[in-house]
């Protein structure tokens, strides 16, 4: 649902009320960046994992409407790629997160320990969703963050500059959420922990696949995303800055006669 509301930005919004979209591009822009860096703040101090995924699709929504309002090419292309790879990125961290509740109970952080010694796949598989969600290149998300950047840099440097510790911030929530959860003190909840079965991997194999995919052959999917938001930037006159010039008066002249 999050991903229709950009789409309706980039589809509607930009289209309709071009002008007042491009008018207001610098208060909106430094909003997003606002989102960027309150959303990852919020996602380090939290002590449930469900909600720490929530935070951080906030703060990553933050780069899509960076990436929109910069009105640049790579900016455009950055934010349609992240709003794919977000959703597959991290509908497989609420697909594992899913399967932590279902065989603990719960899904406070401090609840869970010393995972990885007895459920390696759900470990190795969490590990992955994770790392394309913090963006780490050859991973679905690199992709579309270092566009959006791109295109904050071309408008103005210090927007890339604070959307930038963003990433920061979430490698930093990212990371320590998965060495406290799967890399800590085993507990005595953890030998009962049970690995994923051949039924849990089901979906989550199409997903890995496609963080892959995304990450690595972004050709696939780039040209049709670059001719959609081409096409879209043109319609609102965003990519060009036209100059008038008064016809010579000599000519209107010869043109009357």
């Amino acid at each position: 649902m999050s991903k229709m509301g950009a789409y309706g930005l980039i589809r509607f919004c930009l289209s309709l009320t071009s002008a007042g979209a491009h008018a207001a591009a610098g208060w909106v822009c430094t909003l997003a960046i606002i989102g960027i860096i309150y959303g990852a703040l919020l996602a380090l101090i939290q002590t449930n994992i469900k909600r720490l995924i929530a935070y951080s699709s906030l703060s990553h929504l933050g780069f899509i409407v960076l990436g929109i309002f910069s009105f640049r090419q790579q900016g455009a292309d950055g934010a349609v790629y992240q709003m794919i790879a977000h959703g597959i990125s991290t509908g497989a961290l609420f697909l594992l997160a899913g399967y932590l509740e279902q065989r603990r109970g719960s899904l406070e952080i401090t609840d869970f320990g010393g995972i990885a010694n007895v459920a390696p796949g759900l470990s190795t598989a969490f590990m992955i969703a994770m790392l394309a969600s913090v963006g780490l290149p050859t991973l679905s998300n690199f992709i579309g963050e270092f566009l959006v950047l791109q295109g904050a840099a071309l408008v103005k440097m210090s927007w890339a500059a604070w959307a930038a510790v963003g990433v920061i911030l979430s490698a930093a929530y990212m990371l320590w959420m998965y060495q406290r959860t799967f890399l800590g003190k085993r507990d005595d909840h953890a030998p009962l922990f049970a690995d994923l079965g051949a039924r849990d991997w089901v979906p989550l194999v199409p997903l890995i696949l496609m963080m892959v995919w995304l990450g690595t052959y972004t050709q696939s999917f780039m040209p049709a995303i670059s001719s959609a938001t081409s096409h879209l930037l043109d319609q609102t006159n965003m990519n060009n800055q036209y100059q008038v010039q008064a016809a010579p008066a000599l000519a209107q002249v010869s043109h009357a006669r």
